[in-house]
């Protein structure tokens, strides 16, 4: 009989119980908590395991490699694993969503990589959806893994080398994401085509991209940098542009909440002052009543002051 622990979004700290790897759990999510500790032989029993979540965490020590054949979505983001990353890790045949970024792995990616064959076909097997909440390009939002988008998210690491040829042999992946790593430049490509898609931003300096013929790029209108057209101050130096926008908020925030209060308080004012010079009956009754109230006051006081000085 197969289990499923989802423990997602709390506040949980301390280590992962030893005893888990007795369980038959098909289905693991601890994603943002405060977890902790080496998990590298906390999954060595579970065969079954089919989703593994262990995203947004603080576990350490090296990547499992006794691990379930049966993975199909392996999440290891935003830890502080470190190490090579194991070539078991590509022996998963059905393997369709592999998340290691944001940790401190290094070394080079194994050759291994095109044994992930799920990858590579259309096949979809059985899965539990998962969604995740991340933050990229300065907006946060709920990511769905789906069996129907393949990823390789692998940035934010100390990875280095060459980035192997049969990675880019893996021709169903959509999202692949090798950014802020050590990987020397892509020198092996010898034909590159994006033209006429939807891309946009600049063009990475520094790398082979740089040596392919315009017409590689043309059709995006969005993309800027060389050999295409250099990118305006905004699209540069996006970081600039928002506090400009912020500013110029909070002035109209500011306007706005001036403009309201000034308007309130002349009604207030006109209002009721405006009564009373206008409206007899208004003006007597107002002034009738401020006297009473000092009449009140006055015999009050003269009362108390009588008694305090007879005692």
């Amino acid at each position: 009989m197969a289990f499923r622990v989802d423990l997602s979004y709390n506040s949980f700290s301390g280590t992962i119980p030893y005893s888990w790897k007795n369980l038959g759990l098909n289905y693991i999510n601890l994603w943002s908590n405060r977890l902790s500790g080496e998990v590298s032989l906390h999954f060595s029993n579970l065969n079954q395991l089919e989703n593994m979540n262990l995203g947004e965490n603080e576990f350490s020590g090296t990547i499992p490699i006794l691990i379930s054949q049966d993975l199909e979505v392996v999440i290891l983001r935003a830890n502080q694993f470190e190490g090579t990353i194991p070539p078991q890790l590509f022996d998963l045949h059905i393997l369709f969503h592999l998340d290691l970024a944001n940790n401190k792995l290094s070394g080079s990616l194994p050759h291994c990589v095109y044994n992930l064959t799920q990858m590579d076909t259309d096949h979809v097997y059985g899965w539990y959806p998962t969604t995740i909440d991340l933050f990229t390009k300065g907006q946060d939002y709920m990511y769905r893994v789906s069996p129907r988008r393949r990823t390789i998210d692998l940035p934010a690491n100390s990875l280095s080398g060459e980035v192997p040829l049969e990675l880019f042999r893996l021709v169903q992946v959509q999202t692949l994401n090798l950014s802020h790593n050590k990987h020397g430049s892509l020198n092996f490509l010898e034909v590159l085509n994006l033209s006429c898609n939807n891309f946009d931003g600049k063009i990475p300096i520094g790398t082979q991209l740089q040596s392919f013929n315009v017409s590689s790029y043309i059709g995006n209108p969005k993309l800027c940098g060389a050999p295409l057209n250099n990118c305006t101050i905004t699209e540069e130096n996006p970081k600039t542009a928002l506090p400009s926008t912020e500013n110029e908020d909070d002035e109209s925030i500011k306007e706005s909440l001036y403009l309201r209060t000034g308007v309130g308080f002349a009604a207030g004012f006109w209002g009721i002052c405006g009564s009373l010079f206008l409206i007899r009956k208004w003006r007597h009754a107002y002034f009738r009543f401020i006297y009473g109230i000092g009449d009140k006051l006055y015999v009050t006081l003269t009362v108390k002051l009588n008694s305090f000085r007879r005692n």
